[in-house]
């Protein structure tokens, strides 16, 4: 790797399987110190046992303000300091508008966006003025209509459209925020459907311009970018890493139409 986030100090979020361990990675390979909140403890072990001193893990709910307010002061207490944040906490279902309840409404505008809200709120003060960033994981359900996922496309419009506003918010400190919306990515998340289907990755994958499923590492590479010094112009950026799934076209076409 080339160190190109090395003397930085992260707090990422949802760290504990999926997109957020892909990054926490990837952090640490480039050159960072990086504490990770998550909710499985026994993945939180390995990770640890994994990447060693320069990953710091906490076992906590990010809907907590109390719990989130103490893992924040423990990360800037083990590292000195924070620069860089990352948001990527977050739940979904597909529910049937019929069948979907205020509970799940509740629960997913909780975890997928008042807990972003709140660690930006407790956390900015605390971000070096000048040389941070923030980057909070949206979803292409935020910009695509997808049958039976209201809650999760509300959750995830309303993260695009908070990195715009936070962008404008901490401008003055030149605080950057910037966001990522991935695609179809292979996670945890999936592994109920690939028992009931091996072939779910190559269906799901078909569907993209790309012809795959992404990885979590294809989040890393851009979230690695985005919270380097490389991106210290960009801010307010929701950047779409999704194979090119939502510039395809979606309405056929006849043989001899121009």
């Amino acid at each position: 790797m080339s160190n190109r986030l090395s003397g930085k100090v992260a707090l990422i979020t949802g760290g504990s399987s999926g997109i957020g361990r892909g990054i926490a990675k990837r952090f640490v390979a480039e050159g960072a110190q990086v504490a990770v909140i998550g909710r499985d403890e026994r993945r939180l072990r390995e990770l640890k046992n994994e990447l060693g001193e320069n990953l710091q893990t906490m076992q906590g709910d990010v809907t907590n303000h109390e719990k989130l307010k103490d893992m924040i002061e423990d990360a800037k207490n083990n590292f000195g300091f924070i620069d860089t944040l990352v948001c990527s906490a977050g739940i979904g279902y597909r529910l049937p508008l019929q069948k979907a309840t205020l509970e799940e409404f509740d629960l997913t505008i909780s975890v997928n966006v008042r807990s972003i809200f709140d660690l930006i709120r407790i956390a900015e003060k605390d971000l070096k003025s000048g040389n941070s960033s923030i980057l909070l994981i949206s979803s292409i359900a935020g910009h695509v209509t997808f049958t039976d996922h209201v809650i999760y496309s509300a959750a995830k419009a309303a993260v695009t459209k908070m990195t715009a506003n936070f962008a404008i918010d901490l401008a003055d400190k030149c605080i950057r925020v910037n966001a990522i919306s991935p695609g179809f990515i292979e996670t945890p998340i999936f592994d109920q459907r690939l028992k009931q289907d091996p072939d779910f990755f190559k269906k799901m994958g078909s569907l993209v311009p790309l012809k795959r499923m992404g990885v979590p590492e294809d989040i890393a590479n851009a979230a690695t970018f985005l919270c380097s010094d490389e991106a210290s112009y960009i801010t307010g950026v929701d950047l779409v890493v999704d194979g090119g799934y939502v510039h395809q076209g979606l309405l056929p076409m006849k043989k001899n139409q121009n």
